[in-house]
């Protein structure tokens, strides 16, 4: 590091994970220890919750003038760079903020982009890329799951960051001035000093927070649960137990155990060898547990989703918690919520389509922590139990029997690859009519003949490779 008494440092963190918090204990902790110090923040554009830099700038107090600080970081001089997750790490890289002189301090978990989620297919960055990069390009570089640490100590991911920042000596400054600066800032004192001791630990490889447990799989708790599983490993083979059973499971949940039979009766129908009826079993329950407005609507007030967002944002006995949805049904999603035959009709009629469609054709933002809008959803969760009678039933269950009599029909190899091509129908919305469309494309080539499990193969990663289906366009062309 260069011999300087100024003292640089950049925190990123995403929106929620108290990186404001973070930065005014190092503000406090500098000036507890002699230091001038003046932190500032610029938020970014809303990004998974939105990204914002975090500046500290300090010097000591010891100075004849008074001194004058910057309020954004310079690239290449910035001292220490703390990233509350993987990918920010990664940006702080890109904007040269990392140097051979910088002491780069970063969680290694990721918190999923929008874009990399809604990819046709796995389009997450790759995290051993930015790894490489944090450790090639920074003076040192401390990395560890600090979202993880922070989860198993009850605390927010910023105790574990100012401990991690404590522990790597990066700042000229004992263990106990960073506790005084917590203490001084009363906010959760126990939870933030036990994350703290558990960075501080994590940084100087004393912690275990790296170990990986697996849980058991949990046993059906139901008869008809217990009647299910029976019948799965008595008629499947074993390589197919796993997916068979979270199969039956989640279509239990998605409509009822007479859904989940008509799944084990597809399954059997099958008959072929363990790897096709291993990749049956999964692509076939998410196809038969598509997303309809009736699901997306009974997954939004679910009581562990309410419990999961309260743990995730920390909030304590008492506290009160509002929680918004961004909803956005197209009229298409709506009729095919209707029953068959007014679906069809209000589908197919011009004059409904130009009443209808401006209702539908912004989202809204929904507040499903009030009454109002808990109840309407609610409603529309209770709609399952009409759920057979509904348009997209219809068009759903013929569309997967149409995809199992081609693959009952086809030779092995191409089965197997024939049933990898689920992989293309995902979502809801936009996302599900691309993944339609491609997955169509594809079948119909393959219904005119002349293409191996190979071909197939191909032109399913061509359509997995772009939104736009040019990938598949230019393969279909070969």
């Amino acid at each position: 590091m260069k011999q300087r008494k100024r003292i640089t440092i950049a925190v990123l963190g995403l929106g929620g994970q108290g990186g404001g918090v973070l930065a005014n204990w190092i503000v406090q902790l500098g000036e507890m220890c002699g230091y001038i110090a003046q932190g500032t923040s610029v938020p970014g554009v809303a990004q998974r919750t939105g990204a914002t830099v975090y500046y500290v700038e300090m010097i000591p107090a010891e100075e004849t003038q008074t001194p004058v600080l910057a309020l954004m970081p310079v690239p290449g001089d910035v001292d220490i760079v703390v990233a509350s997750e993987l990918m920010e790490a990664g940006r702080a890289i890109l904007r040269g903020f990392v140097s051979t002189d910088t002491l780069l301090i970063g969680s290694t978990h990721r918190v999923y982009a929008i874009s990399e989620k809604t990819a046709m297919g796995d389009g997450r960055a790759s995290s051993e890329r930015i790894l490489t990069a944090a450790k090639d390009r920074a003076r040192r570089f401390i990395g560890f799951d600090m979202e993880a640490a922070a989860q198993a100590n009850g605390c927010v991911i910023s105790s574990i960051m100012f401990g991690a920042l404590a522990a790597s000596g990066g700042l000229p400054f004992p263990r106990e001035a960073f506790e005084t600066a917590i203490r001084a800032g009363g906010k959760a004192i126990d939870a933030n000093l036990r994350g703290f001791a558990a960075g501080f630990d994590a940084a100087e490889g004393k912690s275990s927070s790296g170990d990986v447990f697996v849980a058991d799989r949990p046993g059906p708790t139901s008869e008809a649960g217990r009647a299910l599983a029976n019948r799965v490993e008595q008629r499947l083979p074993p390589e197919a137990h796993a997916f068979a059973l979270e199969g039956v499971r989640r279509l239990i949940d998605y409509q009822d155990r007479a859904y989940a039979e008509l799944y084990l009766d597809r399954l059997e129908a099958l008959a072929g060898p363990g790897a096709l009826l291993t990749e049956a079993a999964r692509h076939l329950a998410l196809w038969m547990s598509y997303e309809d407005t009736i699901r997306v609507a009974a997954l939004k007030i679910r009581r562990t989703r309410f419990a999961r967002v309260r743990e995730e944002v920390k909030a304590q006995d008492g506290q009160i918690v509002q929680l918004t949805e961004y909803l956005h049904p197209r009229l298409e999603e709506i009729c095919e919520t209707l029953p068959l035959s007014i679906g069809r009709r209000l589908l197919a009629s011009k004059r409904a389509k130009r009443l209808f469609e401006p209702l539908f054709a912004k989202g809204r933002h929904v507040e499903t922590t009030r009454l109002r809008w808990f109840l309407a959803l609610y409603a529309l969760a209770g709609w399952r139990r009409w759920r057979r009678g509904t348009l997209r039933y219809a068009l759903e269950q013929a569309r997967i029997e149409d995809w199992l009599a081609l693959v009952r029909s086809a030779e092995p190899a191409s089965a197997l690859e024939l049933v990898k091509c689920q992989r293309l129908i995902k979502g809801y919305g936009d996302t599900f009519e691309r993944g339609l469309r491609n997955f169509d494309l594809v079948i119909d080539r393959y219904r005119q003949g002349g293409i191996d499990a190979a071909t197939i193969t191909r032109l399913r990663e061509a359509a997995l490779a772009d939104e736009d289906g040019k990938a598949l366009a230019a393969a279909l062309a070969a």
